[in-house]
């Protein structure tokens, strides 16, 4: 018995996996090295590029401050947001890399001490994901910091 429709499987799943994660701590201290910075209204974004990961077109770890935050509760709250914003609107940025063939490592850090909401952590994240488009198209030819030999 045939179904009435037909479902491609060609959609983009908006799933975060543990190869998305940036887990290690050598190629985040290559990072906070010698990576690029830049700030937003909410976020500070440490990111570099031209380096072999295993996985994916970006790796990216997630931070909140435990002197903005005292309690633990308040930052999983926090970053559990920041992932979700990110798993929901990862897709033009991951369209982009591909594209052009560039890999990035980045970590996003909380500015502030209050728990903003979930509307303004997505706007914020969306600003972040499309200055990553835009800083890696500006550096795409100069000659921006690598952490080719902090991958592990």
């Amino acid at each position: 018995m045939q179904r009435p429709y037909t479902y491609k499987m060609n959609t983009f799943r908006e799933t975060f996996n543990k190869s998305e994660r940036l887990c290690s701590r050598k190629i985040i201290e290559a990072l906070f090295e010698n990576g690029n910075i830049f700030h937003t209204s909410l976020f500070k974004v440490v990111w570099s590029k031209n380096h072999v990961l295993p996985a994916g077109p970006a790796q990216v770890a997630f931070s909140v401050s435990k002197r903005g935050f005292r309690l633990a509760v308040t930052r999983n709250l926090v970053k559990r947001r920041m992932r979700e914003a990110y798993r929901k609107n990862k897709k033009s940025l991951y369209d982009y890399l591909i594209s052009q063939n560039i890999q990035i490592a980045f970590v996003v850090i909380i500015r502030g001490n209050s728990v903003p909401d979930y509307i303004i952590i997505e706007r914020e994240m969306k600003n972040v994901l499309n200055k990553l488009k835009v800083l890696t198209n500006a550096n795409s030819e100069t000659g921006i910091p690598n952490i080719e030999n902090a991958a592990v």
